[in-house]
């Protein structure tokens, strides 16, 4: 199943992609007057004990914990927070040719509700975004947010016509250079001026997709974010929209940028759903909603190669960056990888007294599990065999995990101590080793 289907489709369905160049890139920008913003404080979410709690339903292991109030948006001289800046500066210069201001926000609650990050959005019950092997949960209505969307409901219901909001999310993802467990996303939202499109005009369904007043939202929404790619790229990037599918707009669309020869998706965005707009008490209100991916675009923007490095505690890494400055990232080491194999039958039958039962075996179980014994060491797992036993019905697979430290050479000996640490706890997800 692909990343678009699994992730219940937030705006930034795609996630992440490695940009190699060698051309050079340099940008620079002065900050602007930051309207209406709150005053974040940062690490205030640090505390991994209020994330690893005894709840059954908690799924959230040590390493995901130490990741949460790292505020990796909100350091104004890391790459994540030089894009988010540049951003907000593009849409605070909006106030004055349009008479719109977007509150920001910075820091909420990474932790959300179920009906918050779901119910709100309409994405039903049985979605298996929803499922535990994708989603991090608290309790078992309590989660650490899988996108920033989750918090449009609150806000809107308090009253704000157009918002900025960024922050961490968390999804349990395969691991890979563009793969990460934690990253940042941005949404943003903007209600129309009532006296231009009003939603108490008895128009809804069909009829409202229809109406030119639909189309003048559509065209707002892809004006502004043209806008926002001249801002980041240039104003000779080419540009073009796809049709697309979000649970929470209707119309839904996906844009994207011609960058260095090759059509990249950069964000996912559409007409706020009439539902949506009900459930959050704006129901006589219109408008548009976005999300993009920080990371995505600071891979692109700086040419990071590897998602792990936005995590990094190295001076080699943070040191090549100031605020306001876009630069080409440039790669200080490269120490060779460490390759595991790894084989298990994935379904274990066990026998009780009057039936026969199976635990199915969940890869991003398996992912999880690796993380939390290697950490970031863990640079790529890849599945080189799989096969179903034709007389039991069985089926193995072999994933080939390579490690890799991004700062120094890893010795065989304390990769194999964690390679049997790994072993000895797959039996847990229901695997028995070969």
């Amino acid at each position: 199943m692909s990343n678009k289907q699994r992730y219940f489709r937030c705006f930034d369905g795609c996630r992440t992609a490695a940009v190699n160049s060698t051309t050079p890139l340099f940008r620079s920008y002065s900050a602007s007057t930051q309207l209406l913003q709150q005053t974040p404080t940062l690490g205030q979410y640090d505390n991994p004990s209020r994330y690893l709690t005894p709840h059954p339903s908690n799924n959230i292991t040590p390493h995901i914990a130490s990741l949460v109030g790292r505020d990796l948006h909100l350091r104004p001289s890391h790459p994540i927070g030089i894009i988010r800046s540049k951003i907000q500066e593009y849409f605070i210069s909006l106030s004055q040719s349009t008479q719109t201001n977007y509150e920001i926000f910075d820091a909420e609650d990474p932790i959300v509700t179920a009906q918050q990050c779901f119910d709100d959005l309409l994405i039903r019950p049985d979605h298996p975004g929803r499922a535990p092997s994708d989603t991090y949960y608290v309790t078992d209505s309590t989660l650490l947010r899988t996108h920033t969307s989750a918090h449009q409901s609150q806000h809107l219901r308090s009253g704000v016509d157009a918002f900025l909001c960024s922050g961490d999310v968390y999804r349990r993802d395969e691991i890979d250079a563009t793969h990460y467990p934690a990253f940042h996303q941005m949404e943003g939202v903007k209600l129309i001026d009532p006296t231009v499109v009003c939603g108490e005009n008895d128009i809804s369904g069909e009829e409202w997709l229809k109406s030119p007043e639909c189309q003048q939202v559509q065209d707002d929404l892809k004006l502004t974010l043209e806008g926002l790619m001249d801002h980041l790229f240039g104003p000779t990037t080419q540009k073009r929209w796809n049709d697309d599918y979000f649970p929470f707009t209707q119309p839904s669309f996906e844009l994207e940028i011609m960058y260095e020869g090759e059509w990249l998706e950069v964000l996912g965005c559409g007409v706020i759903h009439e539902d949506v707009l009900q459930l959050s008490n704006r129901g006589d209100r219109r408008g548009w909603a976005f999300g993009l991916g920080l990371e995505r675009l600071a891979m692109i923007l700086f040419k990071i190669p590897d998602i792990r490095l936005f995590w990094t505690q190295d001076e080699r890494f943070h040191s090549q960056f100031k605020e306001g400055c876009i630069v080409e990232f440039q790669p200080y080491s490269k120490y060779p990888p460490v390759f595991k194999d790894i084989a298990f039958w994935t379904s274990t039958i066990k026998e009780s007294d009057d039936e026969k039962s199976v635990k199915e075996f969940v890869e991003n179980d398996f992912f999880d599990l690796v993380r939390s014994t290697a950490g970031d060491l863990a640079e790529r797992i890849e599945l080189i065999d799989s096969f179903t036993h034709p007389k039991t019905g069985r089926s193995s697979r072999c994933y080939r995990i390579s490690y890799r430290s991004m700062d120094r050479s890893l010795t065989n000996e304390e990769i194999d101590e964690l390679q049997f640490k790994l072993r000895d706890l797959c039996p847990s997800l229901g695997c028995e080793l070969r």
